[in-house]
């Protein structure tokens, strides 16, 4: 079973991801750890990454490589960041987390990335809008996609006023209508 679970910052991606793969004992791969390493490798904030991104398509390529080549060779693992449903479009389960912008800033400032956070939740909101468009930006440039169209996507929960147990909850049993149906 490979599961790819994609959302907007903030929107519990990673969290799900880490707990569902724990739950269904796969492999958890996340795009975001990687990018954020390459960032503290380079000595710079994640948005500065994003940025020097925009001019260096280089940085994107090999995050998207990475990816293409896991959906080529692995078979089960979950894996969460942005593209993962557009480079694994085969894969048997694609979540979109989607939340509302304020509870995912409050999410980002209560997690443990400080290079992330910023003096209020009016900064968290306006640095991952910031961020976001950075991305949106170079998706439709490179690849002419929008990773929030909703078509990528076989399944679309409302993570807003969910726990991270009923989110995983939900995703298993939609893994399990699933597996019924192959």
């Amino acid at each position: 079973m490979r599961i790819t679970i994609s959302g907007k910052a903030g929107s519990g991606k990673s969290t799900v991801a880490k707990l569902l793969s724990e739950m269904l004992r796969l492999r958890h791969y996340s795009i975001g750890d990687l990018m954020r390493a390459m960032a503290v490798e380079k000595g710079m904030r994640l948005l500065e990454l994003n940025r020097l991104a925009e001019k260096d398509k280089s940085i994107d390529f090999e995050l998207d490589r990475k990816l293409k080549e896991l959906g080529k060779t692995k078979n089960k693992f979950v894996v969460d960041g942005r593209l993962t449903a557009f480079f694994i479009p085969d894969a048997e389960v694609r979540v979109f987390l989607k939340t509302d912008d304020k509870v995912r800033a409050e999410r980002i400032l209560k997690d443990k990335r400080q290079h992330e956070k910023g003096k209020s939740l009016k900064d968290i909101i306006a640095s991952i809008r910031n961020r976001e468009e950075s991305e949106k930006k170079r998706y439709k440039k490179y690849y002419r996609v929008d990773y929030t169209d909703k078509r990528l996507y076989n399944f679309v929960i409302d993570t807003t006023k969910l726990a991270p147990d009923d989110i995983v909850e939900r995703i298993i049993g939609f893994v399990k209508s699933k597996q019924k149906r192959l």
